[in-house]
């Protein structure tokens, strides 16, 4: 008797008496429904019971252990419901069974020490996506006939068994997503050498436990897919790695590896090669163009440098091409414009040369194309708007020159589009409002002028996409001026009078300039003198201060600090901003000012709070900034009405930290910021993240790593030789840095009344990471992302070691919170 209702609306729950009128049921299958409720017990009633099958549904409670006195079962999966506690020990003796399943539940509890001792005709074994603790059991291996084994998800620890190379039939195996380790590197060589027994094993995955390097003996697996992604493997990758003739994919990404990319890697027939976030060094190989099969390659995030070969141009089965945050320092070989079937192209984050040539349209295929952050020059080509299936397209931070090709409207397929931070001039094509996929658009630090346009998915842009052009007008809510409509007749007047006017001007001008400077002695007017200092034709006077902040009112006041006022404020062409009033009766201020304007002088980054203006004289001093909508981070910490989940508090730290690596290795002059802490990190409309308050920064000269001050820091964040010697250099900022690292996500300030001289907050860390770190993070991310947490403190507990030396870099911090944002959203 079979009842097959797989694949319906079904709804409700078991009768309790189910099998009492069904003795003879060989087959019942419910899978993808929507059943509720418990598994009765009365199962065991049907005894005839061959294959069982409640996949895909919503059953709580526990698996009954009745289940285990079906001594015909063949076949029993329980997947992806809401089960919960162990599996009964009878299920486990079931000699019959080939399929036992129960991936995707809440099951937990650890496995029988003699699990597999019962099921000699087991095939598959999928238990992946649970709660499982304790050590996978050696005896496992008994199950000899064993072709699928997947153990994934589950929160097993313990040595990885070397039994499994016992399993001769073995197909799948799946140990991913746990906390498996080894003694030491012997018996992970025993481990992956002991699979060289099993001649069918084809997919192996141990991504995210601990394995510590690759051995020789990695060469005799008959791999057609091996995952050994974030596992700390270390070292070379071995030659050996060629030997692997069945290998389709090798995924190696998040690891330690280090030396350059094998050459026998030109005898595989691999599909896929990710190695993404590792050290590699060295050039693309030419050898790695003789994998002809080739369709995904990933070497994000490594240290490889050099030209792109020629070659690259006769991989012709490339799909996805994925280089960025490297350093190859090359044109792009102009064969490479012939891969027209490739998908993706990432290119960022190099120090590429050249141009686009019109060859681009060759990619006819291309969806995402990101050659951000490189040196590429000159105009853009018309010929890239006849890639009709691209969808992403970012060629920020380069130094394109030259208009914006009207015929970019004919990208249908455009949905994010970033020409940021290059040298484009002319106007913004009105053609680009017929892109109606279009979400996201960032044209700001160019030199673009004339009308916004407003149509289509320009109405939902903000200002952020358009800021610190030339002169751009537009809606107000652009924060730009109305752009003025003139008649046909109009422009024509202004052609022949607008010549006679300006010449009237320069001389009225020059008859004002001459009669302040006579009686500059008797007035002493204001003026604002950080358009010298920082190079912006901007000026304001302290007539427009105080408008623009009602006369300084406290309902304009946005907060105060050591050294002033914040007023937020509007200037008179409608832009917002916040003025930074310094008390003049402190004795430090004038040395603050002097510093802000000094550190700020050439420093242009995203992720830093730009100072427009300043007003200045003996009696008054204040800088007019950026206004922040969203406030500092301190105020989404530590009040009730706001809250920052994970990635926003993990996005916020990657902003800083790139902000810190360029003001360290970025600018012409290292900066150090010296006051790093909640309250001088601000937040945009769209929670990114600019450093603010250089008001006590230094400047280190050419040729100095460190330099000694007597300004005071904020207790808490201040590294020792800060606080002890008045010894400040980029190290001192990488502490105060893993210090805000460890408070953004533990919400405890480093003044925390719980914090004595006996404990800290580093060191409240530091204990955690033996134990739990979710013992110390805010309770608001408890019970989230575990793992990514635990590797979170030990990056800040790295930048923040006692001797400056041992401190990592920020460039390899930013490294390394891309990462774990990578891993977090896998």
């Amino acid at each position: 008797m079979v009842i097959d209702l797989d694949k319906n609306n079904l709804n409700g729950s078991l009768p309790n008496e189910m099998c009492h009128q069904f003795r003879q049921l060989q087959v019942f299958s419910l899978d993808y429904n929507d059943y509720r409720g418990i598994i009765p017990r009365s199962i065991e009633n049907c005894t005839s019971l061959q294959y069982f099958s409640l996949a895909d549904n919503f059953f709580t409670g526990s698996i009954p252990m009745e289940i285990g006195h079906l001594n015909q079962l063949t076949f029993l999966e329980l997947g992806n419901n809401s089960l919960s506690g162990p599996i009964p020990s009878k299920i486990l003796n079931i000699s019959t069974l080939e399929s036992l399943i129960f991936e995707q539940n809440s099951l937990s509890g650890m496995l029988p020490s003699n699990m597999g001792f019962g099921l000699p005709n087991l095939q598959q074994l999928q238990m992946n996506g649970n709660k499982f603790v304790g050590k996978i059991p050696n005896s496992i291996s008994n199950a000899s006939n064993l072709v699928t084994l997947d153990l994934s998800r589950n929160e097993f620890s313990g040595i990885i068994p070397n039994s499994f190379g016992h399993l001769a039939f073995i197909e799948y195996l799946f140990i991913h997503n746990n906390n498996l380790t080894l003694n030491d590197d012997s018996l992970e060589i025993n481990f992956l050498t002991s699979l060289t027994s099993c001649r069918y094993l084809a997919n192996l995955d141990v991504s995210n436990n601990r394995l510590s390097k690759l051995p020789k003996s990695i060469g005799n697996l008959s791999l057609e897919h091996f995952y050994a992604n974030s596992v700390g493997i270390n070292g070379y990758i071995p030659l050996e790695i060629g030997n692997m003739s069945n290998l389709i994919e090798l995924s190696l990404s998040m690891n330690d590896l280090n030396g350059s990319i094998p050459s026998t890697i030109k005898r595989s027939n691999l599909q896929l090669l990710d190695l993404d976030y590792n050290g590699l060094q060295g050039s693309i190989v030419h050898e790695l163009c003789e994998v002809s099969s080739l369709s995904e390659l990933y070497l994000t995030s490594n240290k490889l440098s050099g030209v792109l070969p020629t070659c690259l141009g006769n991989m012709t089965s490339l799909r996805k091409f994925h280089i960025g945050y490297n350093k190859f320092t090359s044109l792009i070989p102009l064969s490479f414009w012939n891969l027209e079937d490739i998908l993706e192209v990432n290119l960022s984050s190099n120090a590429l040369i050249g141009n686009l040539p019109p060859e681009i349209k060759n990619l006819r295929a291309l969806t995402l194309f990101d050659l951000s952050k490189n040196q590429i020059s000159s105009n853009i080509p018309t010929a890239i708007s006849l890639l009709r299936t691209l969808e992403t397209l970012s060629l920020a931070n380069n130094k394109l020159n030259g208009p914006i090709p009207t015929s970019l409207g004919e990208m249908f397929s455009l949905s994010f589009l970033d020409l940021s931070h290059n040298l484009i001039t002319g106007v913004i094509p009105k053609s680009l409002e017929s892109i109606s996929s279009l979400k996201y658009i960032n044209l700001s630090y160019n030199r673009l002028q004339g009308e916004i346009p407003d149509g289509g998915p320009f109405k939902s842009f903000t200002a952020q996409s358009f800021m610190h052009n030339d002169a751009l007008c537009g809606n107000p809510r652009l924060q730009v001026p109305l752009c003025m409509k003139k008649s046909k007749k109009k422009k024509q007047l202004i052609k022949f009078v607008l010549p006679i006017i300006v010449v009237l001007c320069i001389l009225v001008v020059a008859c004002i300039i001459l009669w302040r400077h006579k009686r500059k002695k008797v007035e002493n007017p204001l003026k604002s003198d950080l358009s010298a200092t920082l190079g912006v034709p901007r000026r304001i006077s302290y007539y427009e201060v105080v408008k623009a902040t009602n006369g300084f009112s406290e309902s304009n006041l946005l907060g105060k600090g050591g050294f002033g006022s914040v007023y937020q404020g509007m200037l008179s062409s409608g832009k917002m901003v916040a003025i930074k009033v310094l008390d003049l009766t402190l004795e430090a201020t004038s040395r603050s000012f002097d510093a802000e304007c000094n550190a700020m002088r050439n420093l242009r980054h995203r992720n830093l709070v730009q100072v427009i203006s300043s007003c200045s004289n003996d009696d008054f001093k204040s800088l007019v900034m950026e206004f922040m909508s969203n406030g500092s981070v301190e105020k989404w910490l530590y009040s009730e009405n706001y809250c920052l989940n994970f990635l926003q508090r993990l996005n916020i730290m990657i902003d800083m930290a790139s902000a810190l690596e360029y003001l360290h290795h970025g600018s012409s002059i290292p900066v150090v910021h010296c006051d790093l802490k909640p309250s001088n990190v601000l937040l945009d409309e769209d929670m990114v993240a600019h450093v603010s308050d250089f008001g006590i920064s230094k400047l280190l000269d050419e040729g100095q790593s460190k330099t000694h001050t007597q300004t005071l820091a904020t207790l808490g964040y201040v590294a020792p030789e800060y606080g002890s010697k008045g010894v400040i250099s980029v190290k001192g900022d990488v502490y105060s840095y893993g210090i805000m690292l460890m408070e953004m996500f533990t919400a405890k300030k480093p003044t925390n009344e719980m914090f004595s001289e006996e404990l800290t907050l580093k060191t409240w860390i530091s204990e955690s990471m033996v134990n739990s770190v979710m013992e110390v993070v805010d309770y608001n991310l408890v019970s989230q992302n575990e793992k990514e947490l635990h590797e979170i403190f030990a990056l800040a507990l790295s930048c923040c070691a006692d001797s400056p030396e041992a401190r990592i870099k920020m460039t390899d911090v930013t490294t390394s919170l891309i990462k774990i944002k990578t891993l977090a959203m896998r």
